[in-house]
This record gives structure tokens, sequence and C-alpha cells, in this order.
């Protein structure tokens, strides 16, 4: 079964970075760089600080730093401990592939997905009531971890595990944040 499942992450990655073209390459390279959605960040911060006090804006903007940290540290471990290769640094298949990219960390799961998801899902869950086109915000990490497989460093479940646990520990995060203040925010 595993195999199965394997070989068709294998070959669904294969197939969608064969989807790229030459004149799209600049703008994947720069979306797949955390430093191009720094502007976002800070847009992120400026909403929450406009949205709550002071005092519970820094709560929040702590809350999803940390949600952050920790799923950035749990993707770290993991990466280590599964020790999967990223596609551009596997044999089997990196002369079948585009490659835009090539770090030589391990791949599974994305940190990229694990993070902008955490990030977005933090900030959607602080702001979706005061304001209804807050599910904008998850353009930026579908776009973002769309650039993994164009750029040719990350299998399709790498990046859907990792979306899966940036949402769950937002969640997880954003409810302790609820009972912890008691606050209906």
């Amino acid at each position: 079964m595993l195999e199965k499942v394997l070989n068709w992450d294998r070959d669904t990655f294969i197939y969608l970075n064969s989807l790229g073209l030459e004149d799209y390459d600049i703008f994947w390279s720069i979306v797949t760089n955390f430093s191009t959605w720094i502007p976002l960040f800070l847009l992120f911060i400026y909403l929450v600080i406009k949205e709550y006090s002071k005092k519970e804006a820094l709560w929040v903007i702590g809350t999803v730093i940390l949600t952050l940290a920790v799923v950035a540290m749990l993707t770290g471990i993991t990466k280590e401990f599964v020790a999967r290769l990223r596609p551009n640094n596997t044999e089997e298949i990196n002369t079948l592939i585009r490659i835009l990219k090539s770090p030589t960390s391990y791949s599974f799961f994305s940190g990229h997905a694990s993070s902008s998801f955490s990030v977005t899902t933090s900030v959607f869950l602080f702001l979706r009531h005061r304001f209804k086109w807050s599910w904008l915000f998850y353009i930026w990490p579908l776009t973002f971890v769309l650039s993994r497989i164009y750029v040719g460093v990350h299998y399709p479940l790498d990046l859907i595990v990792g979306a899966v646990v940036g949402i769950f520990f937002a969640i997880l995060f954003y409810k302790t944040y609820q009972r912890k203040f008691s606050v209906s925010v």
C-alpha cells in the first residue's frame, strides 16, 4: 500500500513539475522565497494591531509566533527522522524533472507548507469575524506550496502533510488561546 502511495506521489510530482514553462521560472523562483512574503507578514501584523487592543494584539501575535515555532521544530524533527530525499536529490528522477532550486535538506514534510499554513490559519482564525475577505489570505500558502513542485524540491504528499500539520497546530493553539483568555475572538 505504502509503495503505491509513494509511486503515485512520485508520478504526480513528475507530471506537475513537467507542466512548468521557462517563461515563468523567474516568477516561481521569486514566489518560493520566504523573503518575498515579508509584506504580507507586515500586513498580518498591521491588521491584528488595528483590530485588537495593544495588549491583546501582542498576545495574538505571540500565539501566531508560538504556533510557527512549534510547527517549525516539528517539521525539522520529522525531516530528520523520515529522511526522505527531495526530488531534486533523487537519482531515479532528477534527470526527468525541471530543477530550479537545489536544497540538500530532507523533503518530508514541507516546512514551506507547514509554516505558511500555520501562520495563515492562525491569522485567519483571529481575523475571520472582523474581515469577511480574510479567506483570501489562503492564496499565499497555496501559491507558496505550488512553487515547491514547480522548482523541483517537494512531492505532493510533502506539501499535503505539511499543510495539514500547519492547519492542525494553528487550530490547536487558537483554541488554547480562546480557553486561556475566555474571549470570543
